[in-house]
């Protein structure tokens, strides 16, 4: 087979785990999913390694999918796959980092062979437990985990299984049902492989799979030898939850050897901030690679050059079994400190620290009177801040880099559970000052119906330490935390608004990027007559005095 054909073959891998990618968000019951992306679609081969992934998704979930099938293969064992099983499991160590990711992977099968695996990871909205926040102090307090077993066997769904999750959790029929959307969209991946298997008349995928991932190595390795060599130093302070986290990362290149460890870095917290090393991998070589490999596909081959290390029980690398429910708020921080190390080494090339962080927020709605008949609901909001300012272009407002999840509409969030969002605006002001803005954050605020209290669980950052500029940029705006009254309230845990109160969350911005005073003055006018500065800032910042 020619390598012409191999590569057609590999460009309609993209479009079938595209479409696996697709029956995910039109069956599932989270609004997570089903609205922001906050989900992962691939395919492997029988030795579980990743061969394609779909576009649509984030990096955490995509790159510690790819080592999480790994796993799978070697507890289930090679005697134990059946056609037609389906696997699952929750468990943060072994698949994609906490308790609400459920990763799910089917083998697959032609003319009674097994030949891999399509796999896929969504965020539920409840898994039991103290519900997605930071306040647990152990694992097991954070829900139920789920380890690597059967969800079917040869077809038949294990009834054990559903009944024990629809027994554990507060949302049984919305977390069961995106179960089994898991298991349709593996399946969908699966009808759309054979189909292009009969087409080009093949019955496995080895002789691909070797071609993806050599091709993928290669021109990876290339790539990074491109960059000068030489061991690069970065640090970044973040607020953490009882202290300050202390973010360190040394980017070592040899030729084309890249070597990024997290020696320094803050040991692991009481709460559930923590980050476990399988996904804290995920974003650091997210980083990277957007950098140095942009071009080339995402794969267990464009993966493995990239090694990336951190001493066991820090914060970066949680030992079991640490709380870890909201491990994606220093999880997306990682890109920016390996971004830093980064940028002295390939000056001109990454952004300015930008908000990163989700503001995710968990919202568990009560009726003000427990005696009423009115129902609990479990609202889950996605939010964005700023992103840093690029090179040669302004940040993106509001805007999630580097999750890439969708923003949820207030409309359909409001469908869901008892709140109204009286504002959702672009937060003047809150990018940083530079020869290109950082992006803005945004200020949502957030009241409980009539008959409702609501209790959020807060797991927000950049609000004691903004994100820095690069090159003479300025920091974003802080993040804040309050009611409309102006009471201040934390920036992590759980917290009452009571009925007739409004939750205000201002986002932070992203950092500006070069010397503000060589931003060109009819960018600075455009930006104050849009409202994305104030006159004191067009004055100070930019000495526009018209």
């Amino acid at each position: 087979m020619s390598s012409i054909d191999l590569q057609i073959m590999w460009n309609r891998l993209i479009a079938v785990v595209e479409e696996q990618a697709t029956t995910l968000i039109r069956t599932a019951f989270s609004t997570s999913v089903r609205e922001a992306g906050d989900l992962s679609a691939g395919l492997f081969d029988r030795q579980g390694r990743m061969m394609a992934q779909a576009v649509t998704g984030t990096p955490g979930h995509v790159n510690a999918m790819a080592e999480s099938v790994t796993h799978f293969t070697r507890e289930i064992g090679a005697q134990n796959i059946f056609e037609g099983d389906v696997f699952i499991t929750n468990d943060p160590w072994k698949g994609t980092g906490h308790l609400h990711d459920i990763t799910v992977v089917t083998p697959v099968f032609r003319k009674g062979v097994h030949i891999g695996f399509f796999a896929c990871t969504a965020h539920v909205v409840d898994i039991g437990g103290r519900g997605f926040g930071p306040d647990a102090g152990e694992v097991y307090e954070e829900g139920l985990l789920i380890p690597i077993t059967k969800f079917a066997e040869k077809g038949q769904v294990s009834s054990l299984l559903v009944q024990m999750i629809r027994a554990n959790v507060r949302t049984p029929d919305q977390t069961v049902g995106d179960m089994y959307s898991l298991a349709a969209c593996n399946e969908a991946g699966n009808r759309r492989l054979q189909d292009m298997m009969d087409e080009f008349s093949i019955d496995d995928l080895d002789m691909l799979s070797d071609f993806i991932i050599d091709s993928s190595r290669k021109a990876t390795l290339n790539a990074i030898a491109k960059v000068p060599s030489g061991s690069y130093d970065s640090t970044m302070t973040v607020d953490g939850y009882e202290a300050p986290v202390h973010m360190q990362v040394r980017l070592t290149i040899e030729g084309d050897r890249l070597l990024a460890d997290f020696d320094g870095t803050s040991g692991m917290s009481k709460f559930g901030v923590n980050c476990p090393e399988v996904y804290t991998r995920a974003y650091a070589c997210y980083a990277l690679k957007c950098a140095i490999a942009p071009d080339v596909p995402n794969n267990t081959g464009s993966l493995e050059p990239f090694h990336i290390t951190a001493p066991e029980g820090c914060i970066l690398a949680a030992r079991r079994p640490a709380p870890v429910s909201v491990r994606h708020v220093l999880g997306h921080l990682v890109p920016d400190v390996v971004l830093g190390a980064l940028h002295q080494a390939m000056g001109g090339t990454v952004p300015a620290e930008g908000a990163s962080a989700l503001w995710n927020i968990q919202i568990s709605a009560r009726p003000s009177d427990p005696d009423s008949n009115l129902p609990g609901r479990e609202v889950l909001m996605f939010n964005s801040g700023g992103t840093g300012a690029r090179p040669t272009l302004d940040g993106m407002s509001a805007t999630a880099f580097p999750s890439g999840v969708s923003t949820m509409s207030v409309e359909v969030t409001e469908q869901v559970g008892p709140i109204t969002v009286w504002r959702k605006d672009l937060r003047e002001g809150s990018g940083g000052a530079g020869t290109w803005r950082g992006g803005l954050g945004q200020v949502i605020e957030i009241e409980p119906r009539h008959g409702y209290d609501l209790f959020f669980n807060a797991m927000f950052d950049r609000i004691d330490n903004p994100a820095r500029g690069r090159d003479g940029g300025g920091c974003g705006g802080n993040g804040r935390v309050e009611l409309a009254d102006g009471t201040k309230l934390r920036g992590k845990g759980r917290q009452k608004i009571a009925s007739g109160q409004r939750l205000v969350l201002s986002l932070p911005g992203g950092g500006g990027y070069g010397d503000p005073a060589r931003r060109d003055p009819e960018l600075v006018r455009a930006d104050l007559a849009a409202g994305y500065i104030t006159p004191e800032q067009a004055r100070n910042d930019y000495g526009l005095e018209d």
